[in-house]
Protein backbone atom coordinates (compact mmCIF):
# COMPACT_ATOMS: atom_id res chain seq x y z
CA UNK A 1 0.00 0.00 0.00
CA UNK A 2 1.19 3.27 -1.22
CA UNK A 3 1.61 5.94 2.16
CA UNK A 4 -0.23 8.77 1.86
CA UNK A 5 1.27 12.74 1.95
CA UNK A 6 0.98 12.93 5.24
CA UNK A 7 2.60 9.71 6.67
CA UNK A 8 5.79 10.23 4.32
CA UNK A 9 6.13 13.40 5.70
CA UNK A 10 5.97 12.42 9.13
CA UNK A 11 8.55 10.02 8.57
CA UNK A 12 10.61 12.70 6.55
CA UNK A 13 10.39 14.52 10.26
CA UNK A 14 11.85 12.02 11.55
CA UNK A 15 14.72 11.70 9.54
CA UNK A 16 15.67 15.16 9.81
CA UNK A 17 14.93 16.61 13.00
CA UNK A 18 15.77 14.73 16.88
CA UNK A 19 12.40 14.29 18.87
CA UNK A 20 12.46 17.37 21.04
CA UNK A 21 12.68 19.42 17.86
CA UNK A 22 9.80 17.50 16.37
CA UNK A 23 7.59 17.72 19.07
CA UNK A 24 8.07 21.10 19.53
CA UNK A 25 6.81 21.51 15.70
CA UNK A 26 3.75 19.55 16.54
CA UNK A 27 2.61 22.32 18.67
CA UNK A 28 1.31 23.98 15.32
CA UNK A 29 -1.43 21.01 15.62
CA UNK A 30 -2.64 22.63 18.50
CA UNK A 31 -3.11 26.04 16.69
CA UNK A 32 -4.32 24.77 13.73
CA UNK A 33 -5.01 21.53 12.94
CA UNK A 34 -5.47 21.89 9.10
CA UNK A 35 -1.67 24.14 8.70
CA UNK A 36 0.12 21.19 10.20
CA UNK A 37 -1.50 19.20 7.88
CA UNK A 38 -0.26 21.44 4.98
CA UNK A 39 3.28 21.58 6.69
CA UNK A 40 3.35 17.78 7.53
CA UNK A 41 1.75 16.62 4.04
CA UNK A 42 3.03 19.36 1.33
CA UNK A 43 6.76 20.49 2.97
CA UNK A 44 7.63 17.53 4.31
CA UNK A 45 5.33 14.61 2.25
CA UNK A 46 5.65 16.20 -1.04
CA UNK A 47 8.30 18.58 -1.42
CA UNK A 48 11.54 17.08 0.82
CA UNK A 49 11.03 13.65 -0.80
CA UNK A 50 11.02 14.40 -4.14
CA UNK A 51 13.73 12.46 -6.46
CA UNK A 52 16.32 15.11 -7.90
CA UNK A 53 17.74 16.20 -4.58
CA UNK A 54 18.92 14.43 -1.35
CA UNK A 55 17.77 15.64 2.14
CA UNK A 56 21.49 17.34 2.49
CA UNK A 57 21.29 19.07 -0.64
CA UNK A 58 17.20 20.29 0.33
CA UNK A 59 18.65 21.82 3.23
CA UNK A 60 21.55 23.75 1.65
CA UNK A 61 18.04 25.17 -0.47
CA UNK A 62 16.27 25.92 2.27
CA UNK A 63 19.06 27.25 4.62
CA UNK A 64 20.01 29.68 2.08
CA UNK A 65 16.40 30.81 1.36
CA UNK A 66 16.16 31.53 5.01
CA UNK A 67 19.06 33.50 5.60
CA UNK A 68 18.12 35.56 2.09
CA UNK A 69 14.39 36.43 3.69
CA UNK A 70 15.98 36.94 7.22
CA UNK A 71 13.53 34.16 8.54
CA UNK A 72 16.11 33.00 11.57
CA UNK A 73 13.41 31.99 13.80
CA UNK A 74 13.26 29.01 11.13
CA UNK A 75 16.67 28.92 11.16
CA UNK A 76 17.73 26.70 14.31
CA UNK A 77 15.34 23.75 13.61
CA UNK A 78 16.93 23.62 9.95
CA UNK A 79 20.67 23.82 11.01
CA UNK A 80 20.25 20.88 13.27
CA UNK A 81 18.18 19.03 10.83
CA UNK A 82 21.23 19.88 7.95
CA UNK A 83 23.65 18.37 10.60
CA UNK A 84 21.45 15.51 11.26
CA UNK A 85 20.80 14.93 7.13
CA UNK A 86 24.80 14.67 6.85
CA UNK A 87 25.90 18.45 5.91
CA UNK A 88 29.40 19.54 7.80
CA UNK A 89 29.45 22.28 9.99
CA UNK A 90 31.80 23.80 7.19
CA UNK A 91 29.49 23.64 4.81
CA UNK A 92 26.71 25.19 6.44
CA UNK A 93 29.39 28.32 7.42
CA UNK A 94 29.66 28.16 3.28
CA UNK A 95 26.43 28.65 2.70
CA UNK A 96 26.17 31.52 5.24
CA UNK A 97 29.17 33.01 4.14
CA UNK A 98 28.14 32.72 0.38
CA UNK A 99 24.83 34.47 1.28
CA UNK A 100 26.43 37.65 2.68
CA UNK A 101 26.90 38.30 -0.69
CA UNK A 102 23.17 37.83 -1.95
CA UNK A 103 21.63 38.40 1.11
CA UNK A 104 23.98 41.20 2.73
CA UNK A 105 26.49 41.01 5.86
CA UNK A 106 23.92 41.94 8.64
CA UNK A 107 21.80 38.76 7.20
CA UNK A 108 24.84 36.75 7.23
CA UNK A 109 26.15 37.91 10.15
CA UNK A 110 22.77 37.12 11.93
CA UNK A 111 22.73 33.10 10.85
CA UNK A 112 26.47 32.39 11.51
CA UNK A 113 25.83 33.78 15.40
CA UNK A 114 22.96 31.28 15.56
CA UNK A 115 25.45 28.44 13.64
CA UNK A 116 28.07 29.05 16.46
CA UNK A 117 25.61 28.58 19.06
CA UNK A 118 24.52 25.42 17.42
CA UNK A 119 27.56 23.85 16.81
CA UNK A 120 28.41 24.19 20.19
CA UNK A 121 25.44 22.42 21.58
CA UNK A 122 25.96 19.73 19.42
CA UNK A 123 29.54 19.88 19.86
CA UNK A 124 28.84 19.52 23.82
CA UNK A 125 25.98 16.82 23.23
CA UNK A 126 28.48 14.37 21.34
CA UNK A 127 31.35 15.23 24.07
CA UNK A 128 28.55 13.85 27.08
Amino acid sequence: MEKNRFELGIETLEKMFPAEALEGMKKMKEISPDFWEMIVGFGYGELYPREGLNLAERELVTLSSLITQGAFEQLDVHIRASLRVGLTEHQIKEVIIQCSGYAGFPKAVQAMKIASVIFADEAEKANK
